[in-house]
């Protein structure tokens, strides 16, 4: 994955509402595609880089619970 596949995503994300970003995470989900799993990655990256510690530790902790169902 180069920089203009993770560019191309958040170009096309760029502008969304709430509500866009909600569905496009939902289908990208729902679908199953490992072609999906790039974009969700891209998606994540701009959550974290803008998240704050203690936000970035709750996310973990999410993480580590739905890790060990």
């Amino acid at each position: 994955m180069g920089l203009n596949l993770r560019h191309a995503i958040l170009h096309n994300v760029s502008g969304n509402s709430q509500e866009q970003l909600k569905n496009t995470i939902a289908d990208a989900i729902q679908s199953g595609e490992e072609k999906m799993l790039p974009g969700l990655g891209v998606l994540f990256e701009v959550i974290w880089q803008n998240a704050s510690d203690e936000e970035k530790k709750e996310m973990l902790t999410v993480l580590e619970s739905g890790l060990s169902k």
